[in-house]
């Protein structure tokens, strides 16, 4: 079947496109930067396109059976139910007068006759209105928390569990839930292609297990052999609940506060239309999707994460170079190794491995982003040694990457202006490769050239000990390569 996913950059898409391809489907992908997916899915079609552009839509939905629509907003503002309620129309509008037969669309599980649903469900459900009013055959799944590596749901849960022996929860954690696994998420949408066709319907998922949010952190604990307890306050507000998350999870308290305030909502399965209609679909329990979750971890990483998608509407300009008014740090060495050898070694920073030098003074950093909002280092990297673009890297995002040769990052920190760290790696003369260490800053206004010259000492103190050690580390990398090659 011919098929449009668009958010094939976020958590499900992401996961969801391979699924396709090795079902046999033709794949198109819509996203709104095209170089996010370069090379990562052979054998699928990227259209570079909005979803609040119909001129793109339409280039998107020309010729397709079924869409996929995996995108919507999470914000604490009021503006994000607005967005994808014209969103949700524009699609709808554009998806029948392409032809497009079927829309798949993957919203939140909450009973539809509660008038208390928080905002963000409610706007879940309205969007599915907002599509089967478009006349085009819609199939909504309906899920709660999906367990998952990477999940924004199972990472806040997973931080709380693991950092704290008592965890200070509200009274919305004795709530019951119904969590499903993310691999049933995508069995289910998959399977979406070979219904009959017939009039809009929607179907509630859950896993086999219906548990408190309490529940949950317990028995993670008991799969990690943790003794936790968890004591319940009262005067937890939303708002505070979310800044406490915020302290002791890589999750913001602008992306926590949403989740938090729809735990007051029990989401549990009352439909039993998806044990009929997909009934070689059997959803595994809690305390298996959180094994599979921590597998995951233990050996390739997750394939995607919750902190991995973004709006590239926010961003700001085009990289272009060294430009006029911008400040640059740059540092170059040259190693006995090849490009290859040096570029896997920036090719590794952050996350668990550090920045090879000065990581107290990262982490000092990071602490003092947190302090006034920031991401600071919590979120560290999809995968230890691989890197794609549009990845992020502790407070930085890929920009930037050429394996074997380049890579540049973009800071995420809370700063007074935009900076970029670029690394590259090219030959030099007798088999050696010089690296190239560059920092880039374009200050915004008085405060942000202030900023660069205050924080000047502490970039002398890491970058250039950091130049040094990327090549320091290539260059043992060569030799252990060559003395494996002796013993062989």
């Amino acid at each position: 079947m011919r098929t449009l996913v668009t958010g094939a950059t976020g958590y499900i898409g992401g996961r969801l496109v391979p699924r396709l391809l090795e079902a046999g489907h033709t794949v198109r992908c819509l996203a709104r930067n095209a170089r996010r997916l370069d090379g990562r899915f052979p054998g699928a079609e990227v259209i570079e396109g909005d979803v609040f552009d119909e001129t793109s839509l339409g280039e998107a939905c020309k010729n397709v059976d079924a869409a996929y629509y995996l995108v919507h907003s999470m914000g604490d503002s009021q503006a994000f139910a607005q967005l994808d309620r014209d969103a949700a129309a524009l699609f709808g509008k554009v998806a029948r007068q392409a032809g497009v037969r079927r829309i798949i669309y993957l919203g939140g599980l909450g009973a539809g006759d509660e008038t208390h649903l928080s905002r963000h469900l409610a706007s879940r459900h309205e969007v599915g209105n907002v599509l089967r009013a478009s006349g085009v055959e819609v199939v909504e799944f309906r899920a709660a928390v999906i367990i998952g590596s990477g999940s924004v749901s199972f990472e806040m849960m997973r931080y709380l569990t693991e950092r704290l022996p008592v965890m200070i929860a509200p009274k919305w954690v004795t709530t019951r839930s119904q969590p499903i696994a993310v691999y049933d998420v995508l069995l289910y949408l998959v399977a979406a292609l070979d219904l009959p066709s017939g009039d809009s319907r929607i179907y509630e998922i859950g896993g086999a297990d219906v548990v408190t949010y309490r529940d949950m952190m317990l028995r993670y604990a008991r799969l990690r052999g943790l003794k936790r307890k968890v004591v319940i306050v009262p005067l937890f507000t939303p708002r505070l609940s979310s800044y406490w998350v915020h302290l002791v999870t890589p999750v913001s308290a602008r992306l926590a506060q949403p989740l938090i305030l729809g735990l007051r909502n029990e989401v549990v399965v009352r439909d039993g239309a998806a044990k009929r209609d997909f009934p070689q679909i059997a959803p595994i329990g809690f305390d298996a999707a959180v094994s599979r979750a921590l597998d995951r971890y233990r050996t390739v990483g997750p394939e995607t994460t919750w902190f991995d998608a973004f709006d590239v509407r926010s961003l700001p300009a085009e990289f272009a170079g060294a430009r006029e008014g911008m400040l640059i740090d740059r540092r170059q060495r040259v190693a006995k190794a090849t490009p290859q050898q040096v570029a896997s070694v920036f090719m590794q920073l952050g996350g668990a491995r550090g920045w090879l030098h000065g990581d107290a003074l990262w982490k000092l950093r990071g602490l003092m982003d947190r302090a006034i909002g920031g991401i600071g280092l919590r979120r560290g990297r999809r995968s230890a040694t691989d890197l794609r673009l549009g990845d992020a890297v502790d407070f930085w995002r890929v920009d930037a990457v050429e394996p074997g040769h380049s890579l540049r990052l973009r800071a995420e920190m809370k700063l007074p202006g935009n900076a970029w760290l670029e690394f590259a790696a090219d030959g030099a003369d007798e088999g050696r490769t010089r690296l190239t260490q560059t920092a880039f800053y374009e200050p915004r206004g008085l405060f942000g050239l202030l900023y660069w010259y205050a924080v000047s000492p502490f970039h002398a103190l890491i970058f250039g000990e950091m130049a040094t050690k990327i090549a320091e580390l290539a260059e043992r990398a060569t030799i252990g390569e060559l003395e494996a090659a002796k013993l062989r």
